[in-house]
C-alpha cells in the first residue's frame, strides 16, 4: 500500500485538563485532583490549575473538579512523608504556579525514584524555598500583628481587640489557631484584604477580606507603648540593615512604633556619643547578651526572637511569670509541650509537681518569679508527639540576654536554679550540679544562686531514687525560703 506523504495523517493532540480548585488554599482539593490526574496518566504539561469558581465555561479542555468520582480501586501515588508537609506550606504561597509545581513533583516522584535523594533538584529547591517564605510570613504575622481595642459590649471588658494586617501569602487561616491559643481569654479579630478571622473566646470565625478603612485607629494606651519603645532603644547597638531584615519596611504602615524609627536612627550617633561621654554609674547589671537583647527589643521583642532554630518550630516564646519585685526567682530549663501551648512556665507535669514541692517547703508560688533559661520549646517529632530535647549550651547562650534582662528587672534577693541547664546558664564555670546542690553560690555581680534538681528529673527517676531526691529538693527550697546565708556562701566569679 502506497502512503501519500504529501498529506500525512495528523497525530491526535494531547487532551488538556482544567483542574478546578475551590480556593487559593484548597489542599484537600489538590490532593484529590492530583490523585485523579495521576490515575488517569495525565502528565503535568497537560494540566492547567485554577482556583475559585470557573469563569469561562467555553475554555478548551476537560473540566475536572475534586468531587469527580475516581475509578473503583484507584491506587494512591506513593510519596515520602516530607512531601505531604511540603505541600501544606507551599499551597499557602501566593505564586500562581504553586499547584502546577507540586503536581510536577508528584509526577516525577513516581517516575524518578532518585528524586527524593537529590538535594540539588531545581523543582524541589524551588518548592522548599516557597515553604520557607510561607513559614517566615507566618512568623512575621505573629510578631507584627498589633491589636487595638474597639468598643464592643458583647466582649469581655466591653472591648474587642482588632488588628489590620497585610500578609504576603495566604497564611491567615493557617495562623489563626496559634492566635486563638495565644489570646484565648480575649475577643479579637484580624482583618486582612483577602480573609478576616475573629475569635469569640470559643470558636474561630472566618469572613471575606475587608477594606483598609475598617482598620482600627490609635487608642489611648498606644502612647504608653511608644514611650516604652523609645525608652528601650539602644543607639549604641543600632544596626539598620539587620533591623529592616527582621522587621521589613512593608509592615511599617500598621506598626505604631515604626514612626519612631527614622527619628531614633537620626539621633543615634549623637546619643551614642553622649553615652560614651557620661561617667560610668553603678547600677543594674547589663548582662552577657545585651547586644542581642537590644537588637530584639528594637525588632519586635521576645516573640520576634529568632536567634535559635527552635523559634520557628515552637508555638511561641514563653516568658517569665510572677511579681516583678519577687524576692526569690526560680529558673528552670525550658518550656515543655504544655507550656509551649499555654504561653506560661511550669504548667505541665513538672510544673504541677513543683507546685506540690513548693507547698511542702512553705513557699507560695504566687509570690515567686518563675522563668526558664531557654524560652522556646526544643523538641523532636515522634509520630504526632513532640518529645522534649535537652537544650544545648548554644541554646542557653542564645537566650542569655532575656534571662539577664529579667533578673535585672526583678532584682531578686536570690535565685534557685532548677536543673543543670539553668545552673550552667547562671554560673557557667561552677562545679557540677550534683556537687554544688543545696548550697548558696555568689556570682560576680553579687547574686546568690542555689542549684537543685529539676522536678522533671524527679519524674524520670526510678521510684527508689525519686523519694530521696524529692526530699532533697524540698529541703533546698525550704533553705531558699529562708534566704542566702552570710558566712557559708561560696564565692564564684563564673
Amino acid at each position: 500500500m502506497r502512503v501519500d506523504t504529501r498529506h500525512p495523517v495528523p497525530a491526535q493532540a494531547p487532551r488538556e485538563v482544567r483542574a478546578q480548585l475551590a480556593g487559593e488554599t484548597d489542599l484537600d482539593g489538590f490532593r484529590a485532583l492530583a490523585r485523579s490526574l495521576w490515575a488517569r496518566g495525565t502528565p503535568p504539561g497537560q494540566v492547567r490549575w485554577h482556583t475559585g469558581e470557573a469563569r469561562d465555561l467555553f475554555e478548551p479542555g476537560e473540566l475536572l473538579r475534586p468531587g469527580d468520582a475516581l475509578p473503583t480501586g484507584t491506587p494512591a501515588p506513593r510519596v515520602p512523608a516530607a512531601f505531604g508537609a511540603l505541600c501544606e506550606s507551599v499551597v499557602l504561597h501566593r505564586d500562581p504556579s504553586r499547584f502546577a509545581l507540586l503536581y510536577t513533583l508528584l509526577w516525577r516522584l513516581q517516575h524518578e525514584p532518585g528524586l527524593r535523594h537529590d538535594p540539588l533538584d531545581a523543582d524541589m529547591l524551588r518548592a522548599q524555598g516557597m515553604a520557607r517564605e510561607v513559614r517566615r510570613e507566618m512568623h512575621k504575622m505573629r510578631a507584627f500583628v498589633r491589636f487595638r481595642p474597639v468598643a464592643d459590649t458583647a466582649a469581655p471588658g466591653g472591648a474587642r481587640h482588632v488588628a489590620w494586617f497585610e500578609p504576603a501569602h495566604h497564611v491567615v487561616q493557617a495562623n489563626a489557631p496559634w492566635f486563638s491559643r495565644r489570646f484565648a481569654n480575649m475577643h479579637w479579630a484580624i482583618l486582612t484584604p483577602e480573609c478576616c478571622v475573629a475569635w469569640d473566646g470559643e470558636t474561630l470565625h472566618f469572613e471575606p477580606g475587608a477594606d483598609p478603612s475598617r482598620a482600627p485607629t490609635a487608642d489611648a494606651g498606644e502612647q504608653l507603648w511608644l514611650t516604652y519603645y523609645q525608652s528601650i532603644f539602644n543607639p549604641a547597638r543600632l544596626n539598620p540593615a539587620q533591623m529592616r531584615k527582621e522587621m521589613p519596611v512593608r509592615y511599617w504602615a500598621h506598626l505604631p512604633e515604626a514612626r519612631l524609627v527614622a527619628p531614633l536612627e537620626s539621633a543615634a550617633a549623637a546619643c551614642s556619643a553622649a553615652m560614651i561621654a557620661r561617667e560610668p554609674q553603678p547600677g543594674r547589671r547589663l548582662g552577657r547578651a545585651t547586644a542581642a537583647l537590644a537588637r530584639h527589643e528594637v525588632t519586635g521583642g521576645l516573640q520576634a526572637c529568632d536567634r535559635c532554630p527552635w523559634a520557628a518550630q515552637a508555638t511561641q516564646a514563653v516568658d517569665g511569670e510572677g511579681p516583678l519585685q519577687a524576692r526569690l526567682m526560680l529558673v528552670g530549663e525550658q518550656p515543655g509541650d504544655e507550656e509551649d501551648l499555654a504561653g506560661r512556665p511550669f504548667v505541665g507535669p513538672a510544673g504541677r509537681l513543683l507546685d506540690t514541692l513548693l507547698a511542702e517547703a512553705g513557699l507560695d508560688r504566687a509570690a515567686l518569679r518563675l522563668t526558664n533559661a531557654v524560652r522556646h520549646f526544643k523538641f523532636e517529632l515522634r509520630g504526632r508527639r513532640r518529645i522534649h530535647k535537652t537544650p544545648s549550651q548554644a541554646d542557653a547562650l542564645a537566650c542569655a540576654g532575656w534571662l539577664d534582662d529579667e533578673i535585672a528587672q526583678v532584682r531578686p534577693a536570690a535565685v534557685v536554679a532548677l536543673g543543670a541547664t539553668a545552673w550552667r546558664a547562671l554560673l557557667p564555670q561552677a562545679p557540677a550540679l550534683t556537687q554544688a546542690r543545696g548550697r548558696w553560690w555568689r556570682r560576680e555581680d553579687g547574686l546568690a544562686v542555689m542549684p537543685t534538681f529539676h522536678p522533671a528529673a524527679l519524674l524520670r527517676m526510678p521510684p527508689d531514687q525519686a523519694a530521696a531526691a524529692r526530699a532533697q529538693v524540698v529541703a533546698d527550697l525550704a533553705r531558699a525560703a529562708a534566704g542566702p546565708g552570710l558566712s557559708g556562701d561560696r564565692q564564684h566569679t563564673g
